[in-house]
């Protein structure tokens, strides 16, 4: 691909990710801001798929520094979304998990989000849905370093 064609490739990429981000983001905020921030939920949200995890393995997922992660989960922990687990043999190390209030505090949360976005998606046929999520999936893996690197 010449280099014009990459610019108007990208061009189109960063338009249209920045509307669907940007758009997606602001009507789940509506529905949600009285209980979380996007923030918070997008932590919810890991430590229901990774749990129990460190701030230092969040730090690494949200590619942010620790000292963002240590205030985010300061505030769900005043809020009771996340308790701190201590290790048994290494008191230094503390694992983060959701409490029982954070599962149905995220539960609720995620249910305004499949509802959202369920109904943007109804408008795609299965197969423009699957080849969307392959092309996703594949950009994902490339960023994270699992489809090796392509300079050219």
């Amino acid at each position: 691909m010449d280099i014009v064609r990459m610019q108007q490739v990208m061009q189109r990429f960063d338009k249209a990710s920045f509307t669907v981000n940007k758009r997606f983001s602001s009507l789940i905020r509506e529905q949600i801001q009285d209980e979380l921030t996007m923030d918070q939920l997008n932590m919810m949200r890991y430590l229901q798929n990774f749990s129990p995890c460190t701030t230092t393995e969040l730090a690494d997922a949200f590619c942010v520094n620790k000292s963002a992660i240590t205030a985010i989960i300061t505030r769900m922990t005043e809020k009771n979304y996340i308790k701190r687990v201590r290790d048994r043999k290494d008191r230094r190390i503390v694992y983060l998990t959701l409490t029982a209030e954070g599962q149905r505090v995220f539960q609720w949360a995620e249910e305004k989000v499949f509802i959202i976005v369920s109904s943007y998606l109804q408008q795609f046929s299965e197969d423009e849905i699957e080849t969307f999520l392959s092309l996703y999936e594949k950009l994902s893996g490339m960023l994270q370093g699992t489809e090796g690197e392509k300079t050219t």
